[in-house]
Protein backbone atom coordinates (compact mmCIF):
# COMPACT_ATOMS: atom_id res chain seq x y z
CA UNK A 1 0.00 0.00 0.00
CA UNK A 2 0.79 3.62 -0.32
CA UNK A 3 2.31 5.71 2.30
CA UNK A 4 1.39 9.10 3.40
CA UNK A 5 4.61 10.52 2.08
CA UNK A 6 3.34 9.80 -1.45
CA UNK A 7 2.07 12.91 -1.80
CA UNK A 8 -1.10 13.25 -4.05
CA UNK A 9 -1.87 8.91 -3.09
CA UNK A 10 -5.45 8.02 -2.16
CA UNK A 11 -6.41 5.31 0.28
CA UNK A 12 -9.85 3.44 1.31
CA UNK A 13 -8.84 5.57 5.05
CA UNK A 14 -9.15 8.63 3.26
CA UNK A 15 -7.35 11.55 2.49
CA UNK A 16 -3.92 12.07 4.51
CA UNK A 17 -4.26 15.75 5.57
CA UNK A 18 -5.22 15.55 9.19
CA UNK A 19 -7.79 18.50 8.87
CA UNK A 20 -10.63 18.64 6.13
CA UNK A 21 -12.58 21.84 6.72
CA UNK A 22 -15.70 19.55 5.81
CA UNK A 23 -15.53 17.31 8.60
CA UNK A 24 -18.20 18.05 11.75
CA UNK A 25 -15.37 18.08 14.03
CA UNK A 26 -14.21 21.01 16.93
CA UNK A 27 -10.89 23.19 15.46
CA UNK A 28 -7.73 21.12 16.34
CA UNK A 29 -5.26 23.74 18.08
CA UNK A 30 -2.03 23.73 16.63
CA UNK A 31 -0.14 21.71 18.71
CA UNK A 32 -2.57 18.77 18.13
CA UNK A 33 -2.23 19.64 14.17
CA UNK A 34 1.57 19.35 14.14
CA UNK A 35 1.16 16.20 16.56
CA UNK A 36 -1.00 14.47 14.49
CA UNK A 37 1.41 15.18 10.91
CA UNK A 38 4.09 13.72 13.48
CA UNK A 39 2.04 10.47 13.84
CA UNK A 40 0.76 10.25 10.12
CA UNK A 41 4.11 10.63 8.76
CA UNK A 42 5.59 7.64 11.02
CA UNK A 43 2.31 5.17 10.98
CA UNK A 44 1.62 3.45 7.57
CA UNK A 45 -1.83 3.12 6.67
CA UNK A 46 -1.68 -0.37 5.89
CA UNK A 47 -1.88 -0.73 9.49
CA UNK A 48 -4.73 0.83 9.98
CA UNK A 49 -8.30 -1.13 10.08
CA UNK A 50 -12.08 -1.83 10.01
CA UNK A 51 -13.43 -3.48 13.30
CA UNK A 52 -16.87 -5.10 11.74
CA UNK A 53 -19.32 -6.87 14.11
CA UNK A 54 -21.35 -10.14 13.36
CA UNK A 55 -19.10 -10.39 10.69
CA UNK A 56 -19.12 -13.66 9.54
CA UNK A 57 -23.39 -13.25 9.14
CA UNK A 58 -25.02 -13.13 6.16
CA UNK A 59 -24.81 -9.28 5.52
CA UNK A 60 -21.32 -8.88 7.43
CA UNK A 61 -19.70 -11.26 5.70
CA UNK A 62 -20.71 -10.69 2.29
CA UNK A 63 -19.58 -6.93 3.35
CA UNK A 64 -15.93 -8.65 4.78
CA UNK A 65 -15.57 -9.62 1.88
CA UNK A 66 -16.62 -6.38 -0.22
CA UNK A 67 -14.05 -4.24 2.35
CA UNK A 68 -11.31 -6.61 1.54
CA UNK A 69 -11.42 -6.11 -1.99
CA UNK A 70 -11.68 -2.46 -1.11
CA UNK A 71 -8.05 -2.40 0.21
CA UNK A 72 -9.40 -2.73 3.86
CA UNK A 73 -7.76 -4.21 7.07
CA UNK A 74 -10.51 -5.90 8.76
CA UNK A 75 -10.71 -7.29 12.66
CA UNK A 76 -14.13 -9.28 12.55
CA UNK A 77 -15.99 -10.07 15.99
CA UNK A 78 -18.23 -12.90 15.61
CA UNK A 79 -19.62 -14.85 18.49
CA UNK A 80 -20.74 -17.42 16.56
CA UNK A 81 -24.28 -17.31 18.01
CA UNK A 82 -25.93 -17.61 13.91
CA UNK A 83 -23.28 -17.79 11.84
CA UNK A 84 -20.68 -20.86 11.25
CA UNK A 85 -16.57 -21.01 11.64
CA UNK A 86 -16.24 -22.19 7.92
CA UNK A 87 -17.78 -18.80 6.62
CA UNK A 88 -14.31 -16.62 8.32
CA UNK A 89 -11.81 -19.11 5.60
CA UNK A 90 -14.50 -18.70 2.76
CA UNK A 91 -14.36 -15.44 2.77
CA UNK A 92 -10.22 -15.30 3.20
CA UNK A 93 -10.55 -17.61 -0.08
CA UNK A 94 -12.54 -15.13 -1.95
CA UNK A 95 -10.43 -11.87 -1.06
CA UNK A 96 -7.43 -13.78 -1.61
CA UNK A 97 -8.41 -15.33 -4.89
CA UNK A 98 -9.69 -11.20 -5.74
CA UNK A 99 -6.58 -10.24 -5.03
CA UNK A 100 -4.40 -12.85 -7.00
CA UNK A 101 -6.53 -12.26 -9.78
CA UNK A 102 -6.22 -8.50 -9.86
CA UNK A 103 -2.05 -8.30 -8.76
CA UNK A 104 -2.88 -6.70 -5.48
CA UNK A 105 -1.42 -7.23 -2.07
CA UNK A 106 -4.17 -9.08 0.60
CA UNK A 107 -5.23 -7.19 2.98
CA UNK A 108 -5.15 -8.41 7.20
CA UNK A 109 -8.34 -10.04 8.39
CA UNK A 110 -8.42 -10.95 11.89
CA UNK A 111 -11.46 -13.00 13.45
CA UNK A 112 -12.14 -12.55 17.26
CA UNK A 113 -14.75 -15.18 18.29
CA UNK A 114 -16.79 -13.74 21.37
CA UNK A 115 -19.72 -11.32 21.86
CA UNK A 116 -19.19 -7.65 21.10
CA UNK A 117 -21.22 -6.91 24.82
CA UNK A 118 -17.85 -8.74 26.58
CA UNK A 119 -16.34 -5.31 27.74
CA UNK A 120 -13.69 -7.33 29.23
CA UNK A 121 -12.89 -9.34 25.71
CA UNK A 122 -13.72 -5.66 23.87
CA UNK A 123 -11.08 -3.90 26.09
CA UNK A 124 -8.77 -5.93 25.54
CA UNK A 125 -8.64 -5.81 21.93
CA UNK A 126 -9.22 -2.15 21.88
CA UNK A 127 -5.80 -1.90 24.09
CA UNK A 128 -3.56 -4.25 20.98
CA UNK A 129 -4.65 -1.20 18.06
CA UNK A 130 -4.11 1.65 20.62
CA UNK A 131 -1.91 4.20 19.24
CA UNK A 132 0.33 6.54 21.11
CA UNK A 133 -0.94 10.25 21.89
CA UNK A 134 1.53 13.28 22.59
CA UNK A 135 -1.86 15.28 23.17
CA UNK A 136 -3.93 13.66 25.44
CA UNK A 137 -6.89 12.40 23.08
CA UNK A 138 -7.01 8.53 22.75
CA UNK A 139 -5.94 7.32 19.03
CA UNK A 140 -6.94 4.00 17.36
CA UNK A 141 -5.25 1.80 14.76
CA UNK A 142 -8.83 0.86 14.03
CA UNK A 143 -10.25 3.72 11.93
CA UNK A 144 -13.72 2.66 11.76
CA UNK A 145 -15.97 0.51 12.99
CA UNK A 146 -19.34 -1.20 11.11
CA UNK A 147 -21.77 -2.76 13.31
CA UNK A 148 -24.05 -5.65 12.55
CA UNK A 149 -24.14 -7.53 15.92
CA UNK A 150 -28.35 -7.64 16.42
CA UNK A 151 -31.21 -9.90 16.43
CA UNK A 152 -32.87 -9.41 13.49
CA UNK A 153 -36.16 -11.52 13.99
CA UNK A 154 -39.43 -9.36 13.74
CA UNK A 155 -41.48 -12.26 15.38
CA UNK A 156 -39.04 -13.87 18.26
CA UNK A 157 -38.69 -9.92 19.01
CA UNK A 158 -42.45 -9.89 20.13
CA UNK A 159 -42.07 -13.30 22.38
CA UNK A 160 -38.73 -12.54 23.76
CA UNK A 161 -38.68 -8.54 23.41
CA UNK A 162 -36.18 -8.06 26.63
CA UNK A 163 -33.18 -10.35 24.73
CA UNK A 164 -33.69 -7.77 21.92
CA UNK A 165 -33.34 -4.47 23.99
CA UNK A 166 -30.34 -6.38 26.08
CA UNK A 167 -28.54 -6.95 22.78
CA UNK A 168 -29.56 -4.47 20.62
CA UNK A 169 -29.94 -1.43 22.74
CA UNK A 170 -27.97 -1.95 26.28
CA UNK A 171 -25.53 -3.63 23.99
CA UNK A 172 -24.74 -1.00 21.72
CA UNK A 173 -24.49 1.85 24.51
CA UNK A 174 -21.82 -0.28 26.56
CA UNK A 175 -20.12 -0.39 23.01
CA UNK A 176 -19.92 3.25 21.52
CA UNK A 177 -18.89 4.33 25.44
CA UNK A 178 -15.82 1.96 25.02
CA UNK A 179 -15.14 3.00 21.19
CA UNK A 180 -14.89 6.61 22.46
CA UNK A 181 -12.20 5.63 25.27
CA UNK A 182 -9.93 4.73 22.45
CA UNK A 183 -11.18 7.47 20.58
CA UNK A 184 -12.49 5.40 17.58
CA UNK A 185 -15.54 7.42 16.44
CA UNK A 186 -16.44 6.63 12.59
CA UNK A 187 -19.22 4.19 13.22
CA UNK A 188 -21.92 2.76 10.58
CA UNK A 189 -24.26 1.06 12.25
CA UNK A 190 -26.94 -1.69 10.59
CA UNK A 191 -30.63 -0.07 10.58
CA UNK A 192 -33.76 -1.10 9.34
CA UNK A 193 -36.79 -0.05 7.19
CA UNK A 194 -39.07 -1.72 10.32
CA UNK A 195 -37.99 2.53 11.81
CA UNK A 196 -40.56 3.82 8.73
CA UNK A 197 -43.24 1.70 11.22
CA UNK A 198 -47.19 2.03 9.51
CA UNK A 199 -45.88 4.90 7.45
CA UNK A 200 -44.94 2.12 4.97
CA UNK A 201 -48.77 0.87 4.22
CA UNK A 202 -49.58 4.51 2.82
CA UNK A 203 -48.22 3.16 0.00
CA UNK A 204 -45.45 5.69 -1.31
CA UNK A 205 -41.86 5.32 -1.35
CA UNK A 206 -39.91 5.96 2.40
CA UNK A 207 -37.71 9.09 2.20
CA UNK A 208 -35.29 9.14 5.43
CA UNK A 209 -36.86 12.83 6.42
CA UNK A 210 -40.13 10.46 7.35
CA UNK A 211 -38.40 9.35 10.33
CA UNK A 212 -35.55 11.97 11.76
CA UNK A 213 -33.92 12.65 15.21
CA UNK A 214 -34.07 15.93 15.07
CA UNK A 215 -36.65 18.72 13.30
CA UNK A 216 -36.33 19.30 9.78
CA UNK A 217 -38.16 20.05 6.80
CA UNK A 218 -39.47 17.03 4.51
CA UNK A 219 -40.53 18.31 0.32
CA UNK A 220 -43.68 15.75 -0.43
CA UNK A 221 -44.38 14.38 -3.53
CA UNK A 222 -45.84 17.30 -4.43
CA UNK A 223 -42.63 19.40 -3.81
CA UNK A 224 -44.31 21.33 -0.89
CA UNK A 225 -42.07 21.76 2.07
CA UNK A 226 -43.33 20.86 5.47
CA UNK A 227 -41.81 20.44 9.24
CA UNK A 228 -40.69 17.03 10.22
CA UNK A 229 -40.82 16.69 13.87
CA UNK A 230 -38.02 13.96 15.77
CA UNK A 231 -39.92 10.64 16.35
CA UNK A 232 -41.35 7.74 14.79
CA UNK A 233 -44.65 6.28 13.83
CA UNK A 234 -46.24 2.99 14.38
CA UNK A 235 -43.31 1.33 14.59
CA UNK A 236 -44.88 -2.37 14.85
CA UNK A 237 -42.74 -4.56 16.78
CA UNK A 238 -39.38 -4.47 19.53
CA UNK A 239 -37.35 -5.12 16.63
CA UNK A 240 -37.93 -2.23 14.81
CA UNK A 241 -38.03 0.18 18.24
CA UNK A 242 -34.37 -1.05 18.66
CA UNK A 243 -33.45 0.16 15.64
CA UNK A 244 -35.05 3.54 15.81
CA UNK A 245 -33.74 3.77 19.67
CA UNK A 246 -30.06 3.13 18.33
CA UNK A 247 -30.60 5.33 15.84
CA UNK A 248 -31.72 8.14 18.33
CA UNK A 249 -29.07 7.35 20.69
CA UNK A 250 -26.23 7.54 17.75
CA UNK A 251 -27.91 10.69 16.20
CA UNK A 252 -27.38 12.28 20.92
CA UNK A 253 -24.04 11.27 20.83
CA UNK A 254 -23.45 13.13 17.52
CA UNK A 255 -24.69 16.12 18.57
CA UNK A 256 -23.37 16.29 22.08
CA UNK A 257 -19.51 15.32 20.70
CA UNK A 258 -18.93 16.71 17.28
CA UNK A 259 -15.80 14.21 16.96
CA UNK A 260 -17.92 11.58 15.92
CA UNK A 261 -18.84 10.73 12.66
CA UNK A 262 -21.70 8.35 12.65
CA UNK A 263 -24.07 7.12 9.58
CA UNK A 264 -27.04 4.69 9.97
CA UNK A 265 -28.04 2.56 6.85
CA UNK A 266 -31.43 1.27 6.62
CA UNK A 267 -31.67 -1.71 4.81
CA UNK A 268 -34.55 -2.77 3.22
CA UNK A 269 -35.17 -6.72 2.53
CA UNK A 270 -31.29 -7.88 1.51
CA UNK A 271 -31.36 -10.66 -1.22
CA UNK A 272 -29.30 -13.12 -3.13
CA UNK A 273 -25.17 -14.02 -2.18
CA UNK A 274 -21.89 -13.77 -3.54
CA UNK A 275 -21.94 -15.36 -7.17
CA UNK A 276 -19.22 -17.54 -6.22
CA UNK A 277 -21.57 -19.72 -4.59
CA UNK A 278 -19.03 -19.72 -1.46
CA UNK A 279 -21.20 -17.45 0.84
CA UNK A 280 -24.78 -16.95 1.38
CA UNK A 281 -27.85 -17.05 3.48
CA UNK A 282 -27.72 -19.97 6.53
CA UNK A 283 -28.13 -18.75 9.62
CA UNK A 284 -28.08 -21.75 12.18
CA UNK A 285 -31.85 -20.68 13.60
CA UNK A 286 -35.25 -20.94 11.58
CA UNK A 287 -34.64 -18.81 9.01
CA UNK A 288 -37.53 -16.11 8.73
CA UNK A 289 -36.63 -14.15 5.82
CA UNK A 290 -38.65 -15.25 2.03
CA UNK A 291 -35.73 -16.76 0.16
CA UNK A 292 -34.13 -19.00 2.96
CA UNK A 293 -37.37 -20.52 3.46
CA UNK A 294 -37.92 -20.51 -0.59
CA UNK A 295 -34.10 -22.36 -0.68
CA UNK A 296 -35.41 -24.90 2.24
CA UNK A 297 -38.55 -25.62 0.45
CA UNK A 298 -36.51 -26.15 -2.80
CA UNK A 299 -34.07 -28.67 -0.70
CA UNK A 300 -36.92 -30.55 0.39
CA UNK A 301 -36.41 -29.48 3.96
CA UNK A 302 -39.73 -27.76 4.33
CA UNK A 303 -42.97 -29.18 2.15
CA UNK A 304 -44.31 -25.62 1.27
CA UNK A 305 -43.78 -21.84 1.59
CA UNK A 306 -46.03 -19.71 3.35
CA UNK A 307 -47.15 -16.90 2.22
CA UNK A 308 -48.32 -14.64 5.30
CA UNK A 309 -50.81 -12.61 3.85
CA UNK A 310 -52.52 -12.56 0.86
CA UNK A 311 -55.21 -10.14 1.43
CA UNK A 312 -52.76 -6.96 1.41
CA UNK A 313 -53.41 -3.96 -0.64
CA UNK A 314 -51.77 -5.01 -3.67
CA UNK A 315 -51.89 -6.40 -7.20
CA UNK A 316 -51.87 -9.99 -6.21
CA UNK A 317 -52.76 -9.66 -2.85
CA UNK A 318 -49.17 -10.36 -1.63
CA UNK A 319 -46.80 -8.10 0.57
CA UNK A 320 -44.18 -5.51 -1.29
CA UNK A 321 -41.06 -5.52 -0.61
CA UNK A 322 -37.87 -3.71 -1.82
CA UNK A 323 -35.58 -6.46 -2.34
CA UNK A 324 -31.79 -5.72 -3.11
CA UNK A 325 -29.07 -7.58 -3.77
CA UNK A 326 -26.49 -8.19 -0.69
CA UNK A 327 -23.28 -7.48 -2.73
CA UNK A 328 -25.11 -3.96 -3.54
CA UNK A 329 -26.12 -3.98 0.28
CA UNK A 330 -22.16 -4.32 1.19
CA UNK A 331 -21.00 -1.84 -1.06
CA UNK A 332 -23.07 0.40 0.28
CA UNK A 333 -21.18 -0.18 3.34
CA UNK A 334 -17.60 0.79 1.35
CA UNK A 335 -19.43 3.93 -0.02
CA UNK A 336 -21.04 5.36 3.29
CA UNK A 337 -17.56 4.49 5.35
CA UNK A 338 -15.24 6.02 2.61
CA UNK A 339 -17.52 9.21 3.11
CA UNK A 340 -17.88 9.86 6.54
CA UNK A 341 -13.72 9.31 6.66
CA UNK A 342 -12.96 11.62 3.75
CA UNK A 343 -15.54 14.29 5.45
CA UNK A 344 -17.88 14.35 3.12
CA UNK A 345 -21.09 13.78 5.02
CA UNK A 346 -23.57 16.69 5.37
CA UNK A 347 -23.98 16.33 9.18
CA UNK A 348 -21.64 14.02 11.66
CA UNK A 349 -24.98 12.02 12.23
CA UNK A 350 -26.71 11.11 9.03
CA UNK A 351 -29.33 8.35 7.54
CA UNK A 352 -29.86 6.91 4.41
CA UNK A 353 -31.84 4.20 2.92
CA UNK A 354 -30.03 1.07 1.12
CA UNK A 355 -32.51 -0.41 -1.30
CA UNK A 356 -33.64 -0.37 -5.17
CA UNK A 357 -36.39 2.06 -5.35
CA UNK A 358 -38.53 -0.61 -6.72
CA UNK A 359 -40.64 -2.63 -5.42
CA UNK A 360 -41.98 -6.76 -5.90
CA UNK A 361 -44.35 -8.58 -4.46
CA UNK A 362 -43.61 -11.85 -2.43
CA UNK A 363 -45.15 -13.93 -5.22
CA UNK A 364 -43.51 -11.87 -8.16
CA UNK A 365 -39.94 -13.15 -6.21
CA UNK A 366 -41.51 -16.77 -5.87
CA UNK A 367 -42.00 -16.92 -10.00
CA UNK A 368 -38.45 -15.50 -10.54
CA UNK A 369 -37.10 -18.00 -8.68
CA UNK A 370 -39.37 -20.86 -10.33
CA UNK A 371 -38.34 -19.05 -13.40
CA UNK A 372 -34.58 -19.26 -12.29
CA UNK A 373 -34.55 -22.35 -10.95
CA UNK A 374 -36.83 -24.40 -13.49
CA UNK A 375 -37.93 -26.02 -10.37
CA UNK A 376 -41.83 -25.40 -9.09
CA UNK A 377 -42.22 -23.77 -5.27
CA UNK A 378 -45.25 -25.28 -2.98
CA UNK A 379 -46.90 -22.55 -1.47
CA UNK A 380 -49.74 -21.87 0.79
CA UNK A 381 -51.62 -18.65 2.06
CA UNK A 382 -51.76 -18.19 5.48
CA UNK A 383 -52.42 -15.18 7.47
CA UNK A 384 -50.56 -12.14 7.98
CA UNK A 385 -47.80 -11.93 10.32
CA UNK A 386 -47.84 -10.08 13.51
CA UNK A 387 -45.70 -6.92 12.88
CA UNK A 388 -45.82 -7.07 9.27
CA UNK A 389 -46.49 -4.53 6.83
CA UNK A 390 -47.60 -4.38 3.71
CA UNK A 391 -45.85 -2.26 1.45
CA UNK A 392 -42.07 -1.38 2.26
CA UNK A 393 -39.95 0.46 -0.61
CA UNK A 394 -37.21 2.78 -0.65
CA UNK A 395 -36.58 6.40 -2.00
CA UNK A 396 -32.59 5.97 -2.66
CA UNK A 397 -32.04 9.55 -3.98
CA UNK A 398 -30.15 10.87 -0.87
CA UNK A 399 -27.64 7.59 -0.97
CA UNK A 400 -27.91 7.94 -4.62
CA UNK A 401 -26.46 11.54 -4.45
CA UNK A 402 -24.24 11.89 -0.85
CA UNK A 403 -22.58 8.66 -1.10
CA UNK A 404 -22.63 8.03 -4.82
CA UNK A 405 -23.89 4.85 -4.53
CA UNK A 406 -26.70 2.71 -6.80
CA UNK A 407 -27.93 -0.80 -6.90
CA UNK A 408 -26.40 -2.78 -10.07
CA UNK A 409 -28.11 -6.31 -9.62
CA UNK A 410 -31.36 -7.61 -10.07
CA UNK A 411 -33.88 -9.39 -9.09
CA UNK A 412 -33.12 -12.11 -11.11
CA UNK A 413 -29.28 -11.62 -10.39
CA UNK A 414 -29.58 -12.33 -6.83
CA UNK A 415 -32.14 -15.84 -7.66
CA UNK A 416 -28.89 -16.66 -10.25
CA UNK A 417 -26.61 -16.16 -7.08
CA UNK A 418 -28.68 -18.46 -5.08
CA UNK A 419 -29.13 -21.59 -7.27
CA UNK A 420 -25.46 -21.33 -7.63
CA UNK A 421 -24.79 -20.99 -3.84
CA UNK A 422 -27.21 -24.58 -3.62
CA UNK A 423 -25.31 -26.44 -6.15
CA UNK A 424 -21.85 -25.62 -4.35
CA UNK A 425 -23.68 -26.40 -0.95
CA UNK A 426 -24.35 -29.66 -2.68
CA UNK A 427 -21.30 -30.40 -3.69
CA UNK A 428 -19.41 -29.50 -0.10
CA UNK A 429 -22.19 -31.00 2.02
Amino acid sequence: MDTPEQAGSTSPFGSYSPVNADTPATPPSVLFDNDLNILLRNFALNDQYILVTGGLGFIGSHTTLELLKANYNVIVIDDLSNSFDTVFHRVKDLASKYHDENGTCMPSLKIHSHDYKDMNAMRTLLEQYKLPSLWGSPKSKIAGVVHFAAHKAVEESIKKPLKYYTNNVSGLIDFVGILGEFGIKTFIFSSSATVYGTLANRGVPLKEELCVHREGLLKDENGLEKLVESGCTGITNPYGRTKWMCEAILADLAFSDPEWTIVALRYFNPIGCDPSGLLGEDPKGIPTNLLPVVVKVMTGQYEELKMFGTDWDTEDGTAIRDFIHVTDLARGHIAALSTANEGRLRENFRSFNLGTGRGSSVLEVVKAMENVSGKPIARKAVGRRAGDVGSCVAVAARSNDELQWATEKTLTDACADICNFLRVSAVTA
